[in-house]
């Protein structure tokens, strides 16, 4: 990952859904102006999700995914349903393509009725244009006509899309809001055997660049300094923000009156819902022998011999709790519908989706009434350090005093 790319978690998520021969793939080529779809008159070429992170003029960077037929049949083709409603969860604009000549089928009306129930802004694009004898005028201001073979329309869809997306951007930040221009931040990073090879991992990279979009400044350290850079630095530092797999050695050595937080919990808070995560942590006291954990990754990694979220963090419930617990793992795009098996979830910080998706996430352990935490929040739980960590966010206090009662 480049540090002048976008993160692909970070860029509008651009979902194109519709049947079988609408046109979809078309559509996506027309408007990319590259061939990323396979295109046929076979129905169900495209079998799996296509993404492709790129600049779209005039939106800037984007996440395009073309989606398999909504209609597709059979056991296999219910998988690729079932895949296409999954992208659902992380698109921050759906583009549905109809059939102009053949109108708006049930399954249409099915996609329309989800976006809704999603909160999804969408543009209805009628493809084929160039093939109706006489194509009405669109019915609403979300409707295009286009042909993605004669190029009809494709710029003012682009165009009708980018105005959508742009009510759809993140205007929160990782840590800026918390920061004055001219503010001093200590930021610990662990360079072990988990840390990829001659880069930061993504939040890291972030935090640093909304740290320096504040005009602040930062000095990043390993854990081993902290004691020594403190001392010398002539002045106390506005934060000092670390990795939670360091949390207890980094708040022993750092000063009361010097605030503490983690990577994890900025991102909790910037992608998601802090103050449900904060809540989900106290679950640990009522785990018993028997139940179910579920640990979620946003990512896919090649596993190391102490991982954090296969390893670790199993290794410290199992000590704070004293009981006998199943854990279960996902990673990546994978996430159960059904959550009602399990007594907690942990989730990692979830720098590699976007937000929506992982608001998704969150909403769903919610709506099912199962407890939900994150890594960071775990971890400082269980060393009892939670109240410092959050101590930048004294809208939480009242949290942890009611749960305290």
């Amino acid at each position: 990952m480049s540090l002048n790319s976008t993160p692909s978690a970070d860029r509008i998520h651009i979902g194109f859904f519709g049947r079988r021969n609408a046109g979809k793939s078309s559509v996506v080529n027309a408007v990319t102006g590259q061939n990323l779809a396979i295109v046929s008159d076979v129905k169900g070429t495209t079998t799996d999700p296509v993404y492709k992170a790129m600049e779209l003029l005039p939106l800037g960077p984007v996440m395009i995914i073309d989606t398999p037929g909504i209609d597709d049949e059979g056991a296999l083709g219910g998988l690729r349903v079932k895949k296409t409603r999954q992208v659902l969860n992380k698109t921050d604009v759906a583009v549905l393509i109809v059939d102009g000549c053949e109108g708006k089928k049930p399954c249409d009306e099915e996609l329309i009725a989800l976006f809704e129930k999603k909160g999804l802004p969408y543009v209805i694009a009628y493809n084929k244009a160039d093939l109706c004898v006489s194509p009405s005028e669109p019915a609403a201001p979300n409707q295009i006509w286009v042909s993605a073979l004669k190029g009809t329309n494709i710029y003012a869809l682009k165009e009708l899309i980018g105005r959508l997306a742009a009510t759809q951007e993140n205007q929160r930040r990782i840590v800026g809001d918390l920061i004055s221009p001219g503010d001093f931040l200590v930021l610990v990073i662990p360079i072990d055997k988990a840390a990829p090879k001659g880069r930061l991992i993504l939040p890291q990279q972030q935090t640093i660049r909304d740290i320096l979009d504040g005009n602040a400044r930062a000095v990043m350290i390993k854990e081993d300094q902290l004691k020594d850079t403190l001392a010398s630095l002539g002045c106390r530092p506005r934060l000092v923000i670390t990795d939670s797999q360091v949390f207890q050695q980094v708040s022993k050595d750092t000063p009361a009156g010097i605030p503490l937080t983690s990577f994890s919990i900025l991102f909790a808070r910037y992608k998601g819902n802090l103050a449900l995560t904060v809540r989900g942590v106290k679950a640990l006291e009522r785990l018993q022998d028997g139940d179910r954990v579920l640990i979620c990754e946003g990512c896919t990694h090649h596993r190391q011999c102490d991982d954090i979220g296969t390893v670790k963090i199993p290794r410290w419930i199992q000590e704070y709790t004293g009981a006998r617990l199943e854990f279960s793992f996902t990673s990546g795009t994978e996430f159960p519908d059904e959550l009602s098996a399990y007594s907690l979830i942990v989730h990692c910080g979830g720098c590699m989706l976007n937000e929506r998706e992982m608001k998704y996430r969150l909403q769903c352990a919610e709506d099912q009434h199962i407890p939900i935490t994150n890594y960071g929040i775990l971890i400082a739980y269980i060393h009892g350090i939670l109240r410092r960590s959050l101590e930048p966010f004294p809208e939480l206090a009242a949290i942890l005093d009611s749960e305290a009662r």
